[in-house]
């Protein structure tokens, strides 16, 4: 029997406004595992009014800052208790593989649930200075949340990309219009419930879901909407700042990548090659910040491209609820045509087909399945080296030393993330120091911590998620000058308008 969710508003589970419903597929096998409401506009403005209405009466931005604390940490411990159904939603819904469901997925979220709880003590909500130039003065500098954010996320983390958005808000006393990737529903709304379960007031939190790309444009050129937080491609995050500069509205954008991933000729192969493999292949390359560019120093080039062919052979691909899967399907049939078209545009340009460049001849003919797929020799000019794929494929283009390097990375659109493999670390940090991105990894990949900014120069994106400064992105900055001068005569400025000043 396939269930029916609805949409997730006040507090309560309701159909959609025409009681509209569109099925989910499973990109394991192509079946319809389950149902969710289709929300029009009409839901987004009930969504966003309730948001609005819960803000501006203070149910959760007047609360002690400890009080939201305690209540995400209760909210992180709920999700560990549901891991079983949060993991089984994700598998269906995503084609992630038990592995990434029960790791990445679900523990991302609880941490991230649990450290913007941390964090959020540790903010000065109201700092005040005495002032006594030009005149005697006390200022406050206030910190308040921005209000009703419109947070919309995509298809390849649903619930721990629904964690950086919705607990840092949260945390800052915001409230939330959540809007999952039509691909992926389930688990914001297994999050909104048990939000609501941990305490958080009825309005507070609300998830719409929807097939149709009106809903998400509705959402971010809502006037009720004070701040858009976006996670997705780089054309549709252009849509979405046009949106917000109509209405003057600020907005967060982490955006699509093409990172480099740089090995020096000095790099341990025996972790180097390994870690790239994961670097690219993890959930099926469907990861913003992969290092889908794999550039190798000259000298050790023909050795890399031979040992990291081996061990690819380790990756296993298939049904994603069998443990011993490394490597689930790709999200639908339009990725994985995407991917296909990708494949035929590097050979054509002339790469050199390491290995992959088909589907499995193995795994359930109706799902989305492609094999890990590499392509040596290649070079940073060609389509397939410059735009996201998006999918299980990688280029290994060969360097001439650190600078050519460096400026094959910074060669990109893009500047999410990246990482430098040396055994001399003061030379892989100097690498690391000219990358125009924003996360760098050094002997390592796919490492992020909540307790630190994540995001991207160029156009990919604006602003940061995560840490100090992810909570900032939701808080407002209020200044109030309170005058202590005690006489008319003492407020000398007065003479700039006034006669007798």
């Amino acid at each position: 029997m396939v269930l029916t969710h609805g949409l997730f508003i006040d507090g309560v589970e309701v159909a959609a406004s025409d009681a509209a419903t569109y099925d989910s597929i499973n990109p394991a096998d192509g079946s319809v595992w389950a149902c969710f409401a289709d929300a029009s506009p009409i839901d987004v403005d009930r969504a966003v009014a309730a948001a609005r209405k819960a803000h501006d009466a203070g149910v959760w931005r007047q609360k002690p800052v400890s009080e939201r604390a305690q209540i995400l940490r209760a909210a992180a411990d709920l999700f560990s208790d549901h891991h079983s159904e949060i993991a089984a939603a994700e598998i269906a819904d995503s084609g992630a593989t038990m592995r990434k469901a029960n790791g990445a997925d679900i523990i991302g979220a609880t941490m991230s649930f649990q450290e913007h709880a941390n964090l959020i003590e540790a903010v000065a909500f109201e700092e005040a200075e005495d002032e006594y130039f030009p005149i005697e003065a006390r200022s406050i500098i206030r910190r308040e949340p921005v209000g009703v954010v419109g947070a919309i996320v995509p298809f390849n983390f649903p619930f721990a990309a629904a964690s950086w958005k919705v607990a840092p808000a949260l945390a800052a006393g915001c409230t939330v219009v959540l809007k999952p990737s039509p691909h992926t529903p389930a688990t914001a709304l297994i999050m909104a419930r048990l939000c609501t379960e941990a305490g958080v007031p009825p309005g507070v939190i609300n998830v719409v879901t929807g097939a149709s790309p009106q809903l998400g444009a509705a959402l971010v050129a809502h006037k009720d909407v004070d701040k858009v937080s976006f996670t997705g491609s780089t054309a549709v995050g252009k849509t979405v700042m046009k949106a917000c500069a109509d209405r003057i509205s600020r907005c967060l954008l982490e955006l699509g990548g093409k990172s480099a991933n740089i090995i020096l000729d000095d790099a341990d192969l025996d972790i180097a090659v390994p870690t790239a493999l994961f670097a690219t292949f993890f959930h099926a390359g469907q990861v913003c910040e992969s290092g889908t560019r794999i550039l190798v120093a000259d000298r050790i080039y023909d050795a890399f491209v031979e040992r990291f062919a081996a061990e690819a052979e380790q990756i296993v691909v298939g049904d994603p609820m069998n443990p011993e899967t490394t490597m689930g399907p790709l999200i639908s049939a339009a990725q994985l045509a995407r991917t296909e078209a990708y494949v035929a545009s590097l050979k054509a340009d002339g790469a050199r087909l390491l290995f992959g460049g088909a589907r499995p001849d193995h795994t359930d003919p109706d799902g989305f399945y492609y094999l890990p797929t590499c392509f040596c020799d290649a070079t940073n000019a060609m389509r397939g080296a410059r735009e996201e794929i998006f999918g299980p494929v990688v280029v290994i283009i060969r360097c001439r030393d650190d600078a050519d390097s460096v400026a094959i990375a910074n060669d990109s659109d893009y500047g999410l993330a990246g990482a430098v493999w040396s055994t001399d670390e003061a030379r892989a940090l100097a690498v690391a120091r000219q990358l125009q991105t924003g996360t760098v990894w050094i002997n390592d990949y796919h490492m992020i911590s909540p307790k630190y900014p994540f995001g991207g120069y160029k156009q990919s994106g604006l602003g940061r998620e995560l840490g100090r400064a992810g909570i900032e992105e939701y808080l407002e900055l209020k200044t109030i000058h309170v005058g202590r001068t005690a006489s008319r005569a003492e407020k000398h400025y007065l003479a700039l308008t006034l006669k007798d000043g």
